[in-house]
């Protein structure tokens, strides 16, 4: 395992969107739109994924059937080109 692996940090995404028929995550980590990582539905309603990241920050926004939505737990925001806000998340 090389030392960026190894440095790695497993980071947890959720969103609440129960009625929701799928929600998607993508950002800086994985080229936006061309791999988007699906979330897995709890029964409680809340999606949730685990991605392995390195330290940094990273962009990112989620996809809900589809529509881009912000993650309302996020309040560290940045303007992108769409006239919208990306979420921004660090890694230590």
């Amino acid at each position: 395992m090389s030392a960026a692996e190894s440095a790695k940090k497993k980071i947890a995404f959720s969103l609440n969107a129960p009625n929701a028929q799928s929600v998607a995550l993508a950002g800086s980590f994985d080229g936006w739109e061309q791999r988007p990582t699906p979330l897995k539905k709890q029964k409680n309603g809340l999606w949730r994924t685990t991605l392995s990241l390195a330290p940094g920050t990273y962009e990112y926004r989620f996809l809900v059937d589809g529509q881009w939505c912000d993650d309302p737990e996020c309040s560290n925001r940045v303007p992108n080109t769409f006239g919208t806000e990306n979420c921004l998340r660090v890694v230590e």
